[in-house]
């Protein structure tokens, strides 16, 4: 058995700033699953040929595809289980109900996730705020808090989390970020408020009558599908039952495959229909995680192996790594390098992150890379899996939002401030 050579990383690299690029440059080409799947299926060949010919390292290859496994099982879960409900009715588009909604919003991201509750809320955000003239801001702030920074606490908030479970960081650990959660959660919904209130304020002055009046609902708020969250307490109860257990891997995907298709076939078809439900969403997040997981194995085997020869020691350092690749590409993989970088900096191994909890400094480390790959992936559109999905959805609903690079404006002035903020209190 011998190891990657330092070249295998290119496919890495190459995955993912196809996935940074690719969706600007070609997007018809780029809209079809079929497509994704090729590009994945190509950026492989090579690690492959590597691990099952070559046999640089086939048993991290196997671990990886198990990964892959359990983390498609987990999303695809709550995507069907929060597809099968519908909230009905609306509430008062107000600045301060929009900031209760999405503190609420950042609660609900740990318990089905942020894809999950992304999906879920989304449509009746917008129906709340349908009479407000400016609501590009409102859609802004929504992935800032729902469709990322709250989903810090529980491995089922933020894929990266859940890979750190699957590598031995133990469930309730995260819950020990709350600090870090509850002061970005916090300002970013002071700030929201403020200018949410600022921009009302501004629309009422140009509103005949009273706007205040204009939008509260008029229609009471009835959930159909509640039944579904009786699924959604299985998901959240598999990962924890399993550890607890010591039984074989499989029991929590068991746990929630079974979740997934009771949901399925208990949801009446005309809940999904007019959810605008289909497979399409996890169908694209299968393909590109696929080649992600496959070409990522040599950069995190090379990362573990030279991590001592790094110079990296102290917290801040892997928050604002970490952070910066979640911004451009995607958070779980960049939590794994730099999760494996850690590890191997204090003698640990790619396989067990959870060794790093068994000493001051590793567990101020994976603090730092929880928090970086969680709160960062909000920087851009391509952060976070959901982000993408939340922008479509408004577009489609006739809400203008920002280009790349103009959604970027906002994230810049609003979310790095608060980030110094965080590396100054926490990881100094």
């Amino acid at each position: 058995m011998t190891y990657f050579p330092n070249w295998s990383v290119i496919p890495f690299v190459l995955m993912l700033l196809s996935m940074a690029v690719l969706p600007m440059a070609t997007p018809v080409w780029w809209s079809r699953n079929r497509n994704k799947t090729i590009l994945s299926g190509i950026m492989s060949v090579p690690v492959l040929v590597l691990a099952i010919v070559f046999h640089c390292q086939p048993r991290l290859l196997v671990h990886s595809m198990l990964d892959y496994v359990s983390f498609i099982i987990l999303l695809g879960a709550l995507f069907v289980i929060s597809g099968g409900i519908h909230i009905r009715g609306a509430w008062a588009g107000t600045p301060l109900v929009n900031t209760i909604f999405l503190g609420v919003g950042a609660v609900l991201s740990n318990l089905i996730g942020t894809t999950g509750a992304s999906m879920l809320l989304i449509r009746p955000y917008m129906r709340a705020n349908h009479r407000r003239q400016r609501r590009t801001h409102q859609i802004i702030f929504f992935i800032f808090v729902v469709s990322n920074v709250g989903g810090l606490l529980t491995p089922l908030g933020d894929p990266p989390l859940f890979l750190g479970f699957l590598r031995g960081v133990p469930f309730h650990w995260t819950l020990r970020l709350f600090p870090q959660w509850m002061l970005v959660v916090g300002l970013i919904l002071i700030v929201f408020n403020f200018i949410d209130q600022y921009i009302f304020n501004k629309e009422d002055i140009d509103t005949p009558g009273a706007l205040t009046e204009e939008v509260q609902s008029h229609r009471r708020i009835h959930i159909d599908g509640g039944r579904n969250f009786v699924c959604i307490l299985g998901v959240m109860a598999a990962a924890p039952l399993s550890s607890c257990l010591g039984g074989p891997r499989g029991i929590q995907e068991s746990v929630m495959v079974a979740m997934a298709l009771l949901s399925w076939f208990w949801t009446s078809r005309p809940i999904h229909k007019v959810n605008h439900f289909e497979f399409e969403p996890i169908m694209e997040v299968a393909a590109l995680f696929l080649g992600i997981f496959v070409t990522m194995v040599p950069a995190l085997e090379i990362l573990s192996r030279q991590a001592p020869s790094w110079n990296l020691t102290h917290a801040w350092q892997y928050f604002w790594l970490t952070g910066a690749l979640s911004s451009f590409l995607d958070n779980a993989p960049t939590y794994l390098t730099f999760g494996a970088l850690a590890s191997g900096s204090l003698g640990g191994s790619v396989e067990n992150l959870g060794m790093l909890l068994h000493s001051g400094p590793g567990a101020r480390l994976l603090s730092a890379i929880s928090c970086g790959a969680v709160f960062m992936g909000a920087n851009t559109y391509i952060g976070n899996g959901p982000n993408l999905m939340v922008r479509s959805i408004a577009e489609r609903s006739g809400i203008r939002m920002p280009t790349f690079f103009g959604y970027m404006v906002y994230s810049m002035a609003i979310l790095i401030p608060l980030f110094v903020v965080i590396s100054i209190v926490f990881f100094r």
